[in-house]
């Protein structure tokens, strides 16, 4: 991997020749991936997708003003029905944000002069995959809201255990780390697919592996890094929380990390097939994913804290939850592991039941949150941190391994269902004396109190809106009942 590194910090310290182009970090990462497919293509003599005349080659060929102008070109050509479906996609409603020859000559330049070789030893997958990490770990890019920490993906896809035949969905897809980690998985398992039939191969690369993602950038991230991958299952530019989301196949496995906020622009999901209306999007998302699981479906699902202890809708969420599904394990993830300080979060794993009453029966819940460092550049987060956590939870993916108690002063303890219900369904439960609170020394920094903070605002802004809308739909059927 060591090339593969090298190359990563090579195309990343490109960035700060475009902040003379005013390019955002986002931006750049996709106007290399539009450069690295083309290059890419080259390298792998796969440029019979584009159309003649406008490849890696002819690029390269240009200087100046002709070669930006060509560039552009090029988005617009391998954008239109020219090019393979795959490119279509990947170049749909492309531009250039570059305004300086001089810039594209650099950039064009670098990427035809890297250790090109060594990079498709390693596997140019993981070299995209690294540039993806790269930008979700600069916080000024904003990115990090579409990348799930590796460790975290990696640890929830071990105790999910995708098998080869199962349908894997994502219903947030963001770059498509979930989708890639369980083929990884599955590849690891088959002796890289050669133990299945030629049938069962053919089902992995193209019908496995699917989901949604709402943001056209970060789903053109998300293509790239899937065909680099080998994998080219369904995963369309969408929203889940809309009809969009009622049309995804039922899942063997759910593996996701669904956006924080409220939908997009306020108000309710636009389904139809919801039991529960509710503007809060972790919420809305978790109907769907508990929903979408054929019987005896696994899932594993990172939700912030307030889904664990929101009233109202989300004390039926919860419930109704429960009731479909075994809701057997939640580990309480530390601080600081994703793109806004101080979100607290944790990841849910349960199985739909058979039936869709009684199927939870007792909680356990790993707290990897107290006493824990917070995450982040200074302490980054790895694999080994999760190993207590796996060896608690066990061999078996729906929490069925032999478990123990650790008591009062562990971190891993047993809820009964009743005793959940006595909460009322609140299963925000902690029981570590923190001991940041008591040294007089607190863990949190400004920036963590700001956003514990606006969480709460959010939360509030959330029961607003909800309330409004219900309001504004009581007005309408009163208005209509007078104009009857």
């Amino acid at each position: 991997m060591n090339a593969t590194n090298d190359i990563v910090q090579k195309l990343w310290s490109l960035c700060h020749v475009l902040r003379d182009d005013g390019i955002t970090y986002l931006q750049y990462v996709t106007e290399l991936t539009y450069l690295l497919f083309l290059k890419m293509a080259q390298e792998t003599e796969t440029e019979s997708q584009f159309p003649a005349m406008y490849r890696w080659g002819d690029l390269v060929a240009k200087d100046g003003i002709e070669q930006l102008t060509f560039y552009r070109a090029v988005l617009l050509e391998l954008g239109s029905n020219t090019s393979s479906e795959r490119v279509q996609v990947i170049f749909a409603n492309a531009q250039t944000a570059l305004k300086q020859p001089r810039i594209l000559k650099k950039l064009v330049q670098s990427i035809d002069e890297l250790d090109w070789y060594s990079a498709k030893q390693e596997g140019l997958g993981d070299l995209y995959e690294g540039l993806l990490e790269k930008n979700a770990s600069e916080k000024k890019s904003g990115a990090g809201q579409y990348f799930t920490p590796r460790p975290l993906i990696d640890c929830m896809v071990e105790l999910i255990r995708p098998q080869p035949g199962e349908l894997v969905q994502d219903p947030a897809a963001g770059t498509g780390g979930f989708l890639i980690a369980s083929a990884r998985y599955i590849k690891r398992h088959t002796d890289d697919l050669f133990d299945l039939t030629e049938a069962e191969q053919s089902f992995q690369r193209h019908q496995a592996f699917y989901g949604i993602e709402l943001v056209q950038d970060a789903h053109r991230l998300l293509l790239m890094n899937m065909l680099l991958h080998g994998i080219e299952g369904a995963v369309s530019l969408g929203d889940t929380l809309s009809s969009d989301g009622q049309q995804l196949p039922k899942a063997n496995v759910i593996l996701t990390n669904p956006p924080f906020g409220t939908k997009k622009g306020g108000g309710l999901p636009t389904r139809d097939d919801f039991t529960f209306s509710t503007s809060n999007k972790q919420l809305a998302f978790l109907q769907h994913i508990y929903r979408s699981l054929l019987p005896e479906g696994r899932a594993a699902v990172v939700l912030p804290d307030n889904v664990l202890f929101e009233d109202g809708q989300g004390r039926s969420i919860r419930a109704d939850l429960m009731d479909k599904s075994n809701l057997h394990t939640i580990l309480r993830l530390p601080t600081g592991i994703f793109y806004a300080q101080g979100v607290k979060t944790n990841v849910l794993f349960f199985q739909r039941g058979k039936t869709d009453k009684g199927n939870t029966r007792q909680v356990w819940i790993y707290d990897m949150r107290t006493n824990m460092p917070s995450f982040g550049k200074r302490i980054p987060l790895m694999r080994s941190h999760f190993q207590e956590f796996e060896l608690a939870y066990g061999d078996d993916p729906n929490g069925n391994s032999q478990r123990v108690d650790q008591g009062e002063l562990g971190r891993w303890r047993c809820f009964t269902r009743e005793a959940i219900a006595k909460r009322g369904e609140n299963l925000d439960i902690s029981w570590l004396r923190d001991e940041s609170l008591h040294s007089g020394d607190s863990l949190l920094e400004p920036e963590e109190i700001a956003a514990l903070i606006m969480t709460k605002l959010q939360t509030a802004m959330e029961e607003m809106e909800a309330l409004t809308a219900l309001l504004e739909g009581e007005e309408v059927a009163e208005s209509a009942a007078l104009l009857e």
